[in-house]
């Protein structure tokens, strides 16, 4: 959906900016809003797909799954 693509590219400007921290001071204000507003986009993806019944596919470690039996 357009709001997981959204919080993607949220989340790569926060840690661009991190990166660009190590060469210029950057406003500390900057990570806190930029956390909030990925963690805002989270909600609001849930939100929206529970509204619209939509069954949400969650993520799984591969040491987390059920592995057969050999």
């Amino acid at each position: 959906s357009n709001l997981h693509l959204a919080r993607t590219v949220c989340r790569r400007v926060e840690r661009n900016l991190v990166t660009l921290n190590d060469s210029e001071k950057v406003n500390t204000n900057s990570f806190t809003y930029l956390n909030r507003l990925s963690d805002l986009l989270f909600i609001l993806t849930r939100y929206l797909a529970a509204e619209s019944n939509i069954d949400e596919v969650y993520w799984q470690s591969e040491y987390s799954r059920i592995r057969p039996e050999k």
